[in-house]
């Protein structure tokens, strides 16, 4: 207890150390402190310590100083342009996580111990050098008995104390952020944090990496977009993982790319198809697929495909999120910003009490100058950053899941653009969007969500009689509201009866078409309404007026 007590200690003075040399104090509001940290202000001899750089390369410095869990949150931090001004975002975003490797002994050790036997009975060959060295584990090369070649990742030894021991004083130092720095409380740096601990805690487990793999692999199985290594299950561990070795062309190697005779652009919108594809059709999309993560077979150069690896991080949405995002995209292209104003409320992504027309007016603001440059030179990410930061500003809560796909999206934008700077990122987005929103409704996808949900309905459905008692029971018992508070309600039903009207009114339509829409689709559909009994349709009514699926968390 006493040795934790007094490492944390010294890893906190360390901590105090590079943000003293580095100057960081300057981000805090020094008149907010109190009188004792004024005065070590005062007195710390770093004060002046780097004039010349900016405070954003300061920030990085200071983090790539402090080490690998330091920079994998300056990274995360980079992906939050609705919370960081842009310089700081900026200069983040450049943060490298490059360290050096552990000791080969103590790999092969690690391996040996997880797998149950030595390395040269597992293995025909094997790498002792790494071939890659990150914050959490290192990349062996190796080579099955098989013959086939493959790739040995490897968890850091005695990784997780340390990310925890870290963890905990990004904590400390959020809450201190979250008290004395101007925006403190806007910026939420312990949500932050939180959503951080999720994300590389995740990456601890090396089996989820496995999983996730294995599942994007069976998405794009036998497609021209993209290739998943195959995981090799049998060599596979919570901290070693063995997968097939690929050989390919790093994205940003545009000289070797150039010279192979690559279609640079088929091979931009491919990207961009990848991501539309993960997002909407599987919903479960990689969200870490940075320059180093993304490799391109070029064999064929007329006709090259992605290769995607370090599939630790994974993001999905829920179906409300998912449908609703495709049509606020669709909404800000169009310029049509009363939609989006009316959606964000609709689905619950601000306070129903929100004005649609202050909203509006806000995102017509944000929006309109970006739209006066050429349509190839819009940010579709920039466009999503804008969007959130504003819904943010009418106190809308940004999901983690949310964040990821902005920072996927930047990603994919700025690599597409990179490697082919004309690249008309709408032009392949539109059409693909249009096509999930029309898909969404169709006869075939309405009765296939009906036939998942009505199980579940039926299932309740005898539950309902005691819930009605209960509830009136507790009516009956519970103490009445008061004038005060019944005025309060009033306000707020006031308030929210026109959007509920709007929604209520857009729900009626939707059931009436998809109604239809079944019978037309359904051979012999009128003669199987006309021999159905009629309580089965009471019963059938009676479930979807009580357990109709509200738009703010899903179906």
């Amino acid at each position: 207890m006493t040795s934790g007590l007094f490492s944390r200690s010294r890893r906190l003075l360390l901590i105090l150390r590079v943000a003293g040399r580095y100057r960081l104090q300057e981000f805090v509001a020094a008149e907010s402190l109190p009188a004792t940290g004024r005065l070590l202000l005062r007195l710390s001899p770093w004060r002046n310590s780097h004039p010349g750089m900016s405070r954003g390369e300061r920030l990085r410095r200071a983090l790539e100083e402090l080490g690998p869990v330091f920079i994998k949150f300056g990274q995360l931090l980079s992906t939050r342009r609705d919370l960081l001004p842009a310089d700081i975002a900026d200069e983040l975003a450049r943060l490298q996580d490059k360290v050096p490797p552990f000791d080969e002994t103590l790999a092969a050790e690690i391996i040996e111990s997880a797998l149950g036997e030595p390395v040269n009975t597992l293995f025909a060959g094997f790498e002792a050098m790494p071939i890659a060295s990150a914050s959490v584990a290192q990349v062996h090369g190796a080579t099955l008995h098989s013959g086939e070649e493959v790739v040995v990742k490897v968890l850091r030894p005695d990784i997780e104390p340390v990310i925890r021991q870290d963890l905990a004083l990004l904590y400390t130092l959020a809450r201190l952020v979250q008290r004395y720095l101007p925006d403190g409380r806007r910026l939420r740096p312990v949500e932050v944090v939180a959503d951080y601990e999720l994300t590389i805690l995740d990456e601890l487990d090396l089996r989820r990496e496995a999983a996730n793999a294995s599942q994007l692999r069976r998405n794009f199985e036998g497609s021209d977009l993209v290739y998943v290594p195959q995981v090799h299950w049998d060599y596979t561990r919570s901290n070693v993982m063995v997968a097939e070795r690929i050989s390919g062309i790093p994205v940003t190697d545009m000289a070797e790319l150039e010279a192979r005779g690559t279609d640079l652009k088929l091979l931009a919108e491919r990207g961009v198809e990848i991501f539309f594809t993960q997002v909407f059709r599987d919903n479960f999309f990689h969200a870490d697929m940075h320059p180093g993560n993304i490799f391109v077979n070029a064999t064929d150069p007329a006709n090259p495909r992605y290769i995607a690896v370090d599939c630790a991080i994974v993001g999905s949405l829920s179906d409300a999120d998912q449908y609703y995002l495709a049509r606020n995209l669709l909404a800000v292209f169009q310029r049509d910003y009363r939609a989006v104003a009316e959606l964000h409320v609709e689905c619950g992504w601000v306070p129903p009490g929100t004005r649609v027309q202050d909203f509006e007016s806000a995102m017509r603001a944000v929006c309109e100058p970006v739209f006066e440059r050429p349509i190839s030179d819009i940010s579709f990410g920039q466009l999503l950053i804008y969007l959130f930061s504003t819904a943010r500003r009418f106190d809308m809560e940004v999901q983690p899941a949310l964040v990821l796909l902005q920072k996927t999206l930047l990603n994919i934008e700025g690599l597409g653009r990179q490697l082919y700077p004309q690249l008309n990122l709408w032009d392949t987005a539109q059409p693909f969007l249009e096509h999930w929103v029309q898909e969404r409704y169709s006869p075939q996808s309405v009765l296939r969500r009906l036939q998942r949900h009505v199980p579940s309905w039926l299932e309740q459905l005898p539950q309902v009689p005691d819930a009605m008692f209960d509830n009136l029971q507790r009516k009956h018992t519970a103490p009445g509201p008061s004038r005060q508070q019944q005025k309060q309600q009033q306000r707020v039903l006031v308030a929210q009866s026109v959007q509920r009207q709007r929604v209520a009114r857009r729900r009626a339509a939707a059931a009436a078409l998809a109604a239809g829409g079944l019978v037309l689709a359904v051979p012999g559909g009128w003669a199987f309404i006309a021999a159905a009994p009629v309580a089965s349709w009471l019963l059938l009514g009676a479930a979807l007026v009580l357990f109709w699926p509200t738009c703010n968390r899903g179906e």
